[in-house]
């Protein structure tokens, strides 16, 4: 029996105190005797559960190759055709450029990942396999949830559907969608087809939804709708949502009623440039919320680094957060709250939870997400996997 003592740590910066951890479970939450258990000093660290990643793309960043120009341009088709075509130029390879990532994660905390994974006629299933690997080599490191996703579009692009039944059928773990309207301009037959491999395989849905305004509340409406009747409540995430940022509140009111009735999750990047879920006004009407990072360092956009702590800030600056209370459920949202959506078995710091555990300097948590200080210890099922803001893992 391997067991492990975290002494003098400060869970969600409370009273300092001990966590037994005993086969990669925590066994107890209280000061301990001592034994025969390998002891790490806190030195009154604050204790937080293990960073979730709930909106990740690991099969295409450019970290670690080097600064490539940004060739896209600003619209939606543009950036999606101009990646498809560099993804060969560069030999943005999906094991390689996902296992590094899975350390820069890891460096910084997260010890669960959604990552969407592209999939389309031109790629098949490269993307998917890349991932898949990485997923395999990792298992003891992060948690990796694959979504096979129509990045170039699903009726658009014949023969795409069924390039996605075969990724579900090797183990991808949720069914994507993307813009119903916006990409594919047929919202039925995409969302027929997704909610339909969802059924066939019993699987999750996530859809990205950029549509803004009222094509984005439509589009959401017609998902609402297809949850409801299929009986999927606790099943679906809308991912970006921007629509619930519209100018018509009372509409976006209206959809997120729905939302919680049916118990559809959002996933949001926070970002600065487009409007986005109001985090207060899902949080009061119950619904759940996720967040992740996106893309990052990619042929979209130069920016990110995967660390969610900094995202938990970003919510809290979209969001006008300022409070302590406020600062602390942005940080639920990038811990419980991606916990919950992508449906992780004893998460959470208590005692029969498996022990994946950060340690952060700070004096309060709401410090920890305004400061980002460097992870002082991450523990994936009570094993260290990176100390100081570095991986403890090699990927190359």
């Amino acid at each position: 029996m391997k067991e492990l003592l975290l002494r003098n740590v400060r869970p969600f910066g409370g009273a300092l105190t001990d966590i037994l951890i005993r086969d990669g479970r925590i066994a107890r939450i209280g000061k301990a005797e001592a034994s025969t258990a390998e002891v790490e000093d806190g030195g009154g660290a604050i204790a937080i559960p293990g960073l979730v990643e709930a909106h990740a793309h690991l099969d295409k960043s450019l970290w670690g190759m080097g600064w490539h120009v940004h060739q896209a341009g600003p619209a939606l088709e543009d950036k999606i055709s101009t990646e498809r075509r560099l993804r060969r130029e560069l030999n943005i390879d999906p094991a390689r450029q996902s296992a590094r990532q899975v350390a820069l994660a890891a460096s910084h905390g997260t010890t669960a990942i959604r990552s969407h994974v592209d999939v389309d006629t031109d790629q098949k299933l490269w993307c998917f396999d890349g991932v898949a690997a990485t997923r395999e080599r990792f298992r003891d490191v992060m948690d990796i949830e694959i979504v096979a996703f129509p990045q170039s579009g699903l009726m658009i692009r014949p023969g795409t559907l069924e390039l996605m039944d075969e990724a579900l059928a090797n183990g991808a773990d949720v069914v994507g969608g993307l813009d119903p309207c916006g990409i594919d301009r047929d919202p039925k037959g995409q969302l027929d087809a997704i909610f339909g491999l969802a059924q066939k395989h019993g699987k999750p849905v996530d859809i990205h939804l950029h549509e803004a305004d009222d094509l984005g509340a439509f589009s959401m409406e017609m998902i609402i709708e297809r949850t409801r009747a299929l009986g999927m409540q606790g099943k679906v995430t809308v991912s970006h949502a921007f629509c619930l940022g519209m100018t018509d509140r009372a509409r976006a009111a209206a959809l997120t009623e729905h939302l919680a009735h049916q118990d559809i999750a959002i996933a949001t990047t926070a970002p600065a440039s487009r409007p986005v879920p109001l985090a207060a006004e899902l949080r009061r009407a119950g619904v759940r919320l996720c967040a992740g990072s996106d893309g990052i360092r990619d042929t979209w956009g130069p920016y990110g680094n995967l660390d969610m702590l900094e995202r938990a800030l970003f919510i809290g600056l979209r969001n006008n957060f300022r409070n302590d209370a406020d600062v602390e459920y942005a940080l639920h949202i990038c811990t419980q709250g991606g916990a919950d959506v992508m449906e992780i078995a004893d998460y959470g710091l208590r005692e029969g939870a498996f022990a994946d555990i950060v340690l952060l300097d700070a004096e309060t948590v709401p410090e920890a997400v305004a400061a980002r200080p460097k992870r002082k210890l991450v523990l994936k099922r009570g094993k260290p996997v990176a100390r100081d803001g570095q991986a403890l893992f090699t990927v190359e």
